[in-house]
């Protein structure tokens, strides 16, 4: 497999810089609004991608150009240590062939990547929306395929709907302010999504890292502990969301699952929202997920937002050449 680091005719290409985070977040915006209807995306969110200890933007990330708008952006990342590589692509819909142009960059560094790695081939993620301002066709012609779903499930909230919840019998609740419930809640999370589609082990430092856990409100993120299990399920949440609060990790440990452990966590979560004044909050979930994950917030009242699809593609690492200078570096 062979590209060329030359950008389309007519056009620009370099690495971007942190500094280069508001125009990524405008593109990234532009983008949100062709496919949801909204802007979404927060300065922090990439900001924390573009600062990210992992990252090398002068080998991992593209900025496209045409004249002085920024039309396209990609970005490698290595959270596994091994053969999956996350890819990030954005391109306007006018620039479809230069998205092809980058997706050829992108693969060749991920293959790289994982080689460097020690594995054996590239597993390359991708997560697009069900309706995507890319052209899939296009990108199914390279090798990729469609192969999770996940939905993004919202729900309205307010202080006289959502009310403090009781518990179950059993269950007591602490957020995570303190080092020792920050750890805790790290493996916590690491247990309940052990054998879960996508999930790779991560050691405290790396997930701190990923989660961006410098930034975050640790009183926003929960442990449940159940009499006779201990600490069984946390909840991580986060109030840096224009449109709505969110939750970005829900797990239960198996021996508390079917308990009611998962669903007290979650009303708890629409009740705080409430209180600090949110009228909506959100979360992601895995349509295949076999603890029925889905089901769980279908029964309390969220309903699908928009969806999204993890596409991949496997390389062959040892049939990769090696990436040729980009940037004329």
């Amino acid at each position: 497999m062979t590209t060329t680091s030359l950008p389309p005719a007519g056009l620009a290409l370099r690495p971007a810089t942190p500094d280069d985070a508001p125009a990524v977040r405008d593109l990234l915006n532009r983008v949100d609004l062709l496919e949801i209807g909204r802007a979404e995306t927060e300065l922090h969110e990439v900001r924390a991608d573009l600062e990210h200890p992992g990252t090398d933007l002068s080998r991992d990330s593209w900025l496209l150009f045409d004249g002085e708008e920024l039309v396209g952006y990609g970005l490698v990342r290595d959270r596994s240590g091994g053969e999956r590589i996350d890819l990030d692509q954005y391109v306007l819909p006018p620039y479809q062939a230069e998205a092809l142009h980058l997706f050829a960059l992108m693969e060749h560094r991920a293959a790289e990547w994982a080689a460097a790695n020690g594995a054996s081939r590239a597993v390359l993620h991708l997560l697009l929306n069900t309706r995507p301002t890319l052209d899939t066709p296009a990108i199914r012609r390279r090798g990729w395929e469609r192969v999770r779903r996940y939905h993004v499930m919202a729900r309205r909230v307010g202080p006289r709907s959502d009310p403090a919840p009781v518990p179950p019998p059993g269950v007591t609740l602490r957020d995570c302010r303190s080092e020792e419930d920050r750890r805790t809640a790290h493996r916590l999370e690491e247990e309940a999504f052990a054998g879960h589609f996508d999930h790779h082990p991560r050691g405290f430092e790396q997930w701190w890292r990923d989660i961006d856990g410098a930034r975050l409100d640790w009183s926003l993120t929960w442990i449940a502990t159940l009499e006779g299990v201990g600490d069984a399920a946390v909840l991580r949440t986060r109030d840096d969301r224009a449109v709505h609060g969110w939750a970005d990790r829900l797990g239960v440990l198996p021996a508390a699952r079917g308990r009611g452990v998962g669903g007290h966590l979650l009303r708890h979560f629409f009740a705080h929202y409430a209180a600090l004044g949110r009228d909506r909050v959100a979360l992601g979930v895995d349509t295949a997920n076999a603890t029925g994950a889905l089901a769980l917030y279908e029964a309390h009242g969220m309903t699908t937002d928009f969806a999204v699809d993890t596409w991949e593609l496997v390389l062959p690492v040892p049939e990769v050449l090696p990436v040729p200078p980009v940037f004329g570096a």
